[in-house]
């Protein structure tokens, strides 16, 4: 029988020994038994998938309203403004949507809650100063950015382009404090102030107030720097609300326990930007994978050409909604389990999470890729002809979800510097390829570029994850759902095509067909899909 756990004694300064990777601390008895199996990670798992799943379809809103109310033009300086914007923010928030995630998990689950207003401060006052600079330096680089996103504008283009930027400056710094208060609840196992303010509060407004200006378009002639401001102004309350958050569930978790010393404060400082720093190198790279593309598009090929590209992908940020939502969930459980060595229950929460992102994002795959006519129809003539771009980006993110999280898994084991590593190759990969393929081939490079990048940024992890930890996200649930979804969309897809064409008519009865067949083969496999854990929501 395993001994009785021992109280730490309080005169001993190890309170950040065993809170860091590689220390041990002779004083401590071990960390505290944490949540077994993957019923908590799927209960968290399937509120966020509802969240961003009203998160995608207020996005795919947004964007149709954008691309129909502006115009090819007006709407490729929309979406490079906003993807400058959040380049921008994603630099300013220095990698702490890890960092937040990981250290407050895992000195929760050593037992040194002691030390977790000190991690806060230490993830949080940065981001804060960073946004501030980076706000500025967009704003009075407003004029120059408009001028390279938009070469051959005319002036008043580049005008009206700059404006927008300088808009979306002012909300800069609340984006990236938002985002940081948000990621520490998660640390908290707290997905509900994510779920709510991120996920339904701010996109709901985007929705109501881009929506409103389309309406009052059809009275009155608004610049567009509305647009820029309807989009970016909802995240100010979010910002203000997710920081309540944040204070009370700090506050309701504090533990009585002696006051670290200023060895420890700085051990911890020293170890959170360690792990932290690589992260946020690779976090820019990242989100540059997922928004360099637009602006490399608008560049060589036009602004027209951007709007083309930004509607034809936007489908994709619908399954990295999904990845999020999921990933959210698990991430601190995976770092509890890798942090205290529980090999098996990491695997199971990586496998899980696998079969379950398939489960979600393959059936939308599949019908985009089929029914891709159909798609790009809904936002106008003007993009009809972005049908290869959706073939090309759709399966490349069937293989990149059938891989899992496994960026996150690298990230939680503390291997941060292989992912960046990882994410800069992908990304000189696919600005590289960009260069070379966008001006004889426009939107399509940039496509071909970005579904080279994916893979690379899948197929390295993957083997890095099996080599050094011995965990694979191919298991018995991800295949299960895997199959269902090739033969309920894919082939059910294939068949309506063939009798029906790439039509509304033929798009209906896929889903008819295929989801009825889906949903039933779904119910009866619950058990091997993982999906029993989700009873527990039933006495919650």
């Amino acid at each position: 029988m395993a001994a009785p756990t021992r109280a730490l004694p309080r005169t001993v300064d190890h309170s950040v020994c065993s809170s860091v990777p590689g220390m041990y601390c002779a004083h401590s008895a071990g960390p505290p038994a944490v949540t077994p199996g993957v019923g908590g990670a799927a209960r968290g798992g399937l509120a966020n998938l509802i969240g961003v799943g009203f998160t995608g379809l207020t996005g795919l809103a947004v964007t149709w309203l954008v691309a129909r109310g502006l115009g090819t033009d007006h709407a490729g300086a929309f979406f490079a403004a906003t993807a400058l914007f959040a380049l921008a923010t994603g630099l300013a928030r220095l990698g702490t949507q890890t960092g937040l995630v990981y250290w407050p998990a895992r000195l929760r689950a050593r037992g040194h809650t002691n030390l977790l207003g000190e991690c806060l401060r230490t993830g949080l006052t940065p981001v804060g100063a960073v946004a501030l600079v980076m706000a500025a330096v967009v704003w009075v680089c407003a004029p120059a950015l408009a001028r390279i996103t938009a070469p051959d504008s005319s002036p008043g283009m580049v005008a009206d382009h700059a404006g927008q930027l300088r808009v979306l400056a002012v909300f800069l710094p609340l984006a990236a404090v938002a985002d940081a208060v948000l990621t520490a609840t998660r640390g908290y196992r707290m997905l509900r102030p994510t779920i709510m303010l991120e996920r339904i509060v701010r996109p709901g407004l985007q929705l109501a107030g881009i929506g409103g200006l389309a309406l009052a378009a059809a009275w009155v002639a608004l610049p567009p720097r509305w647009y820029a401001l309807a989009w970016v102004g909802p995240y100010l309350p979010v910002a203000l609300l997710g920081g309540y958050a944040l204070r009370r569930v700090y506050l309701t978790g504090r533990e009585p326990a002696a006051e670290p010393t200023s060895r420890a404060r700085r051990m911890l400082r020293r170890r959170f930007w360690r792990f932290t720093g690589p992260r946020a190198v690779a976090s820019v790279a990242q989100l540059a994978l997922q928004r360099l593309d637009v602006l490399l598009v608008a560049a060589f090929g036009g602004l027209a050409a951007a709007a083309l590209y930004a509607v034809a992908g936007r489908f994709v940020v619908l399954g990295q909604f999904a990845n999020q939502g999921i990933g959210q969930a698990v991430q601190p459980r995976l770092a509890e389990a890798l942090a205290t060595g529980d090999q098996a229950r990491a695997n199971a929460l990586y496998q899980a999470a696998t079969g379950w992102l398939v489960l979600a994002t393959w059936p939308l795959y599949l019908l985009v890729i089929m029914f891709a006519p159909v798609y790009l129809g809904a936002f106008g003539d003007d993009y009809r002809t972005g049908g290869a771009i959706v073939v090309v980006l759709g399966s490349a993110m069937l293989f990149s979800t059938g891989c899992g999280m496994v960026d996150s898994v690298l990230t939680m084991a503390d291997r941060t510097t292989w992912n960046l590593w990882n994410v800069v190759l992908a990304l000189v990969v696919t600005i590289s390829l960009d260069l070379l393929l966008i001006p004889p081939l426009g939107a399509l490079g940039a496509a071909i570029g970005l579904a080279v990048a994916v893979l690379i940024n899948n197929l390295v992890p993957l083997l890095q994850v099996g080599l050094s930890l011995g965990l694979h996200p191919f298991g018995r649930g991800t295949m299960v759902a895997g199959g269902l979804a090739v033969v309920c969309f894919g082939g059910v897809a294939a068949l309506s095509v063939a009798s029906l064409g790439a039509t509304v008519p033929g798009l209906s009865a896929a889903v008819l067909i295929g989801g009825g067949l889906y949903a039933l083969a779904v119910f009866r496999l619950r058990a091997p899909l993982g999906l029993s854990d989700f009873a527990q929501l039933r006495r919650s």
